[in-house]
């Protein structure tokens, strides 16, 4: 069943900078049905300020990049989330060198399973969205997303950046298989999986999106481009016009 494509707007966010309203506009224009925030998107925007053009485009935010509810924090990322009308908060990054050891993992495990105690409480999910680190560091002869599966709460849900995981050398459909309801989140890029090269539009690259999209069971559909090899825009645009056209996801 095709679900709803969106956007991560850290991909637009030098375009952004200059006209936000201009290039949101753009966005919805080319069928987009949501988009997911982060906060290097809002440099000359407030969210409150994008929380209203996007309904006024008839754009969901399906989820924000934002950082965890903790701390002198809390109260400013729920607020924001409550702007932004989602209830699907992503910890977006956390470096490599934090994957290093077994110790490491598991502080970072406890620190967002604090935060998910906080987002469930006010009725919110929190997600944690993987670069290629997770899947290609070893810790003892064991990935060290493993080791997250095993620390992280159960009601701890994942953003699974696909390209990402190919990037790491796992099995994209096996790790959508692995992680089951707990990933109703997908990021969707292209290119050539080689994490120093620049991303291409969607379908203009090596990912199989034939045997991935099918066979898990999303929400959402978030195309996201680190950085990209022709003009973002375009890019943008012809990844929503090539998931659409092939019944992976729909539009507004």
């Amino acid at each position: 069943m095709s679900v709803p494509i969106g956007v991560q707007l850290y991909s637009l966010r030098d375009e952004l900078t200059t006209d936000f309203e201009g290039v949101i506009r753009k966005v919805a224009a080319q069928g987009y049905a949501g988009v997911e925030s982060a906060n290097a998107a809002f440099v000359s925007t407030t969210p409150k300020a994008a929380a209203k053009l996007f309904q006024e485009l008839g754009l969901q935010v399906s989820s924000a990049h934002i950082g965890l509810p903790l701390g002198d924090k809390k109260n400013e990322v729920l607020e924001t989330m409550e702007i932004l009308g989602t209830k699907n908060m992503v910890c977006a990054f956390l470096p490599p060198e934090e994957f290093e050891t077994e110790a490491k993992i598991k502080f970072h495990c406890d620190e967002l399973n604090q935060a998910d105690e906080v987002a469930r409480e006010n009725g919110m999910k929190l997600f944690y969205h993987n670069h290629w680190w997770e899947y290609r560091q070893q810790i003892n002869g064991r990935p060290a997303y493993k080791i997250m599966l095993e620390n992280l709460a159960p009601t701890v849900n994942f953003e699974v950046d696909t390209y990402w995981v190919q990037a790491g050398g796992a099995n994209v459909v096996d790790i959508i298989h692995e992680f089951g309801s707990r990933a109703p989140l997908l990021h969707i890029k292209d290119g050539s999986t080689n994490e120093k090269d620049s991303m291409v539009a969607v379908g203009d690259g090596v990912m199989d999106w034939a045997s991935i999209i099918p066979d898990a069971k999303p929400e959402w559909l978030i195309v996201e481009l680190d950085r990209c090899a022709t003009d973002m825009l375009e890019a943008v645009g012809r990844s929503f016009t090539y998931l659409s056209s092939k019944g992976y996801g729909h539009g507004r």
